[in-house]
């Protein structure tokens, strides 16, 4: 684990040190994920697939689902109850 005391500007912005940039391939545009719990900051980079990993993705999920026995009606039911759940 590495440390680096950074410095908050009088715009409460921060400057990542272009070592840990380097070690984490983080480049302009890089999306952040901020954590906090109590006094914790906790920092998370969030990459995109690139389309080609999206699609591999997709597919191999779709032969999950096939070789579980889901058609897309059942999908569509799933998410449907999902939803219930989460306005309950």
């Amino acid at each position: 684990m590495s440390m680096q005391i950074l410095t908050v500007s009088s715009k409460g912005q921060i400057s990542l040190p272009v070592s840990i940039r380097k070690l984490l391939s983080i480049d302009a545009g890089d999306k952040l994920a901020l954590y906090t719990s109590g006094d914790v900051i906790m920092l998370k980079t969030l990459k995109l697939p690139s389309a080609e990993e999206f699609e591999a993705s997709l597919d191999e999920a779709q032969k999950w689902a096939a070789s579980a026995g889901y058609v897309e009606s059942d999908v569509d039911e799933i998410v449907r109850s999902v939803r219930r759940k989460r306005r309950a």
